[in-house]
């Protein structure tokens, strides 16, 4: 099996999605954003950015969907399959409180402890996440 690459820092990936949400549609500045300026810049906001860095977030790895009847749903058991909406090989969403924020592929973290994650093929632009809500 596949052993996991270093993933993406936190930081980082929280980096680029502030980077789109302040360029908004198309590359455009969002009205009162600030020009020319990372928007994790430490210019005397490092205080409130820790703060906003320890905020828990949900954070979810979509396998896939499946739809079924409640009488099929009541008949499962220990043991059962149900068949997902995904094929394997396909990308996973990354989804965090409720919003998918990227997509990646499944790889082995741990093979001795049977331990699973995602590494981040693709970075969702919050106006792609916008026009799919």
């Amino acid at each position: 099996m596949t052993q996991a690459t270093q993933p993406q820092s936190a930081k980082s990936l929280l980096e680029e999605y502030a980077a789109e949400v302040a360029r908004g549609p198309e590359g455009a500045p969002q009205p009162g954003a600030p020009a020319k300026r990372s928007p994790l810049a430490a210019d005397g906001d490092a205080g409130n950015i820790d703060l906003i860095m320890r905020i828990p977030v949900t954070v979810k790895v979509v396998l896939g969907s499946a739809v079924m009847p409640v009488a099929n749903l009541t008949k499962l058991g220990r043991g059962a399959v149900i068949p997902l909406d995904r094929r394997v090989g396909e990308p996973v969403e990354v989804v965090v409180n409720g919003r998918i924020i990227a997509r990646g592929e499944v790889v082995v973290v741990d093979e001795a402890t049977s331990r699973f994650g995602v590494s981040l093929t693709e970075i969702i632009s919050p106006s792609a996440n916008d026009k799919a809500s």
